[in-house]
């Protein structure tokens, strides 16, 4: 389990958290969301051990991250947004990265390569930035870390590469691992999302599972905007409508409206989810 408690982190004078509380908890897939800046990929880097607390505390299954201990960095692996290039076959580079984690699996690799349709013994420079991306993934999940972060996962691929992407984390995730996925593109992941985080530049608005979030507010599409909305927008054919879900009606969640009805509706929403 990822525990933060209190935790304070500034960039030089520029404040990023302040008393942030967060948990993350084994066994789910974490959507993690907010506009530019909030501090999003410092989030994932400070559990990775990568960025210091200011003050406050980050625990991850009772190690420290910055403490950088072996035992701990052989169970996580973060992808970023920009990946690096690396001269030789993407066969080789998985190969390499898998003597520092003792649960690589090589055939699961190249079984992931098959799913992604790409040449692991292809010369990873020589790949567009969409393969590259894949083959970085299918190196980060054949390591079978209990923790797994990516920070924009789909951006580069196509629209076949985003299926089979959401399919391959939908099996790779069980009791014991933990998924954090940081992106803009709600619509690439959203059917895979237990939780959801959504950050300002004040902390949490809202952290909270799936179940949770539809028992209280209500998605609706009507041919209007309604009065009673926390949040409306117009759509092909009609609107979406954010109402507080007084009926205990069923609805899908649908994320962009979420974050856009938070973001709204600030001080409400902590309210109605206890994130105060």
């Amino acid at each position: 389990m990822i525990s933060i408690n209190n935790l304070d982190f500034n960039y030089q004078k520029t404040k990023v958290f302040k008393d942030l509380n967060i948990t993350f908890e084994k066994g789910k897939i974490y959507g993690l969301l907010g506009e530019n800046g909030v501090g999003k990929t410092t989030l994932l880097k400070l559990i990775c051990g990568l960025q210091k607390p200011t003050k406050g505390s980050c625990i991850v299954d009772n190690f420290i991250p910055f403490d950088r201990n072996p035992n701990f960095l052989n169970n996580i692996f973060f992808i970023p947004d920009e990946i690096v290039g690396y001269n030789g076959t993407s066969e080789k580079y998985s190969r390499n990265l898998g003597l520092f984690y003792p649960n690589y699996d090589h055939e699961y690799f190249i079984k992931i390569c098959h799913d992604f349709e790409i040449d692991p013994t292809k010369n990873y420079k020589t790949m567009s930035f969409g393969q590259q991306k894949k083959a970085i993934i299918a190196s980060a999940l054949a390591l079978k870390t209990e923790y797994l972060f990516l920070d924009e996962p789909t951006n580069g691929l196509d629209i076949p590469s985003k299926a089979s992407l959401r399919k391959i984390l939908a099996n790779y995730c069980n009791e014991k691992t933990t998924l954090i996925i940081s992106t803009h593109q709600v619509k690439d992941v959203e059917n895979l999302l237990d939780n959801i985080i959504i950050l300002d530049n004040e902390g949490v608005i809202l952290a909270a599972d799936t179940v949770s979030i539809a028992s209280k507010l209500f998605f609706s599409y009507d041919q209007e905007m309604r009065s009673d909305a926390l949040y409306s927008e117009m759509l092909p054919g009609g609107y979406i409508n954010v109402i507080l879900n007084d009926n205990n009606e069923e609805s899908n969640i649908n994320i962009e409206a979420l974050f856009n009805t938070a973001h709204k509706n600030k001080e409400l929403i902590k309210n109605i989810f206890n994130n105060i």
